[in-house]
């Protein structure tokens, strides 16, 4: 069983922000197929359900970006789930907005969210789909630009980029993650 974790912060302030396109492309697959999202476990929304015949999980930490680790550790603790199966989806200034980048392994690169989880399982080796954002304009300060919503004229690059994002998410249900990252980064 795969459990896909969103990175973002709770909240409807927070709801359309850039650090957001985790919760987003999670609330998009929920929605493709028929997945609601529970109370609150785990510091954590689940959502469980079906992709095809497939069981996933859908994991939105309810902890803040800071501390996401804290919530995925205690959905492993708590189902004795296993790191090989979660795939994390969060928002990344070094990928152009509009595009996404798969890894399995690799430092926080400065992503308070990943900085937590790899401090959380005492590993950098898990699977991860990272949602391009851009970097800020020179001195733009990053906490401002990643809390700031999406200009409109990025709504369509937002669209597609969550739907190309859902789509890897499903592939690598039934191929492997090195599969899946050869098929979508391109």
């Amino acid at each position: 069983m795969k459990w896909i974790v969103g990175l973002g912060n709770p909240g409807s302030n927070y709801e359309k922000t850039r650090h957001n396109v985790g919760f987003m492309m999670l609330d998009a697959l929920a929605e493709r197929h028929g997945i609601k999202f529970g109370p609150s476990k785990c510091k954590a929304l689940i959502g469980e359900g079906f992709i095809g015949t497939d069981k996933v999980v859908l994991i939105k930490p309810m902890t803040y970006m800071n501390l996401s680790g804290e919530a995925v550790r205690a959905y492993m603790d708590y189902y004795k789930a296993k790191l090989e199966d979660m795939i994390v989806v969060y928002d990344d200034m070094d990928t152009a907005t509009g595009k996404i980048r798969l890894r399995y392994q690799g430092s926080a690169g400065g992503h308070n969210g990943i900085k937590s989880i790899i401090q959380h399982t005492g590993t950098q080796v898990f699977d991860r789909i990272r949602m391009g954002i851009s970097r800020p304009e020179p001195g733009y300060a990053i906490v401002d630009y990643v809390l700031s919503n999406f200009p409109k004229k990025e709504n369509e690059l937002l669209k597609t980029m969550i739907e190309q994002a859902c789509d890897a998410a499903e592939f690598s249900l039934n191929h492997t993650f090195e599969q899946t990252m050869a098929k979508f980064n391109g």
